[in-house]
């Protein structure tokens, strides 16, 4: 259950870091304005929060292995938001970003 869990919470991390970003991004370049960037903002206080429920108490552990899952979520947001179409190359450096984080975060470890 833990790994379900911690995955769980990288999935909601992911949404409210990139989902900021996109927000932020859209009240800049887009013009959207003020609102747009607050949201945004306040989407990414929350993905600060959200980190620190992860059942692994080590930060640089943490933040590495989000490194990795926040690049596959960047592709998986931009296919369904912005209608991207990653090649294969993005796809394949996706996937090895994603075994980096199952390697991290959920190799054993001796004490553990």
């Amino acid at each position: 259950m833990t790994i379900i869990r911690s995955i769980a919470l990288f999935v909601l991390a992911a949404l409210a870091e990139i989902g900021g970003a996109w927000l932020i991004w859209q009240g800049v370049r887009e013009h959207k304005g003020l609102l747009w960037i607050g949201a945004g903002v306040a989407a990414l206080g929350a993905y600060g929060f959200v980190a620190t429920l992860q059942p692994d108490a080590n930060f640089g552990r943490i933040l590495a292995a989000y490194g990795g899952v926040f690049v596959a979520g960047s592709l998986a947001w931009a296919m369904v938001v912005d209608r991207f179409r990653p090649d294969r190359y993005d796809v394949i450096g996706a996937v090895v970003c994603l075994v980096g984080v199952a390697v991290i975060m959920y190799a054993p470890r001796a004490g553990s």
